[in-house]
């Protein structure tokens, strides 16, 4: 028997594609990159709130698989523009500063919408009780 849990896919794309957003084994728990769109697909326009609703979604992702917010040990975050890092890095700062986990924050390219500032994935260690 596994103890492979995955969160359902949140998008056609994650089927077609085969992945999944969420995925913990044992202790363990690894969310995929996230973008931070809205319940209606919609995008801010600013990288914060897009950061700001990445980190909205991760957690509830960590949270859905048996861990919480506490439980993050690693962040790497994507910007598409690198003035954008002290707003996504205040983001960070709002969502995980009490808990502090290894992060990285780097520019890439481009992301597949113009419209995406940024990209947040994560890692979790749930503790021994969990």
């Amino acid at each position: 028997m596994s103890d492979r849990r995955s969160i359902p896919p949140q998008s056609p794309f994650e089927e077609s594609a085969g992945f999944t957003r969420g995925l913990r084994l044992g202790n363990r728990i690894e969310i995929a990159g996230t973008i931070g769109t809205n319940q209606d697909g919609s995008v801010s326009p600013d990288a914060g709130a897009q950061a700001d609703r990445c980190f909205e979604l991760i957690t509830s992702y960590v949270e859905e698989l048996g861990g919480s917010r506490n439980d993050i040990v690693r962040v790497r975050m994507f910007v598409t523009n690198m003035a954008d890092a002290d707003a996504v890095t205040a983001s960070f700062s709002r969502a995980l500063k009490d808990v502090r986990p290894t992060a990285t924050l780097v520019a890439i390219a481009g992301l597949y919408d113009p419209a995406w500032k940024v990209e947040i994935e994560a890692e979790a260690q749930l503790g021994e009780n969990a």
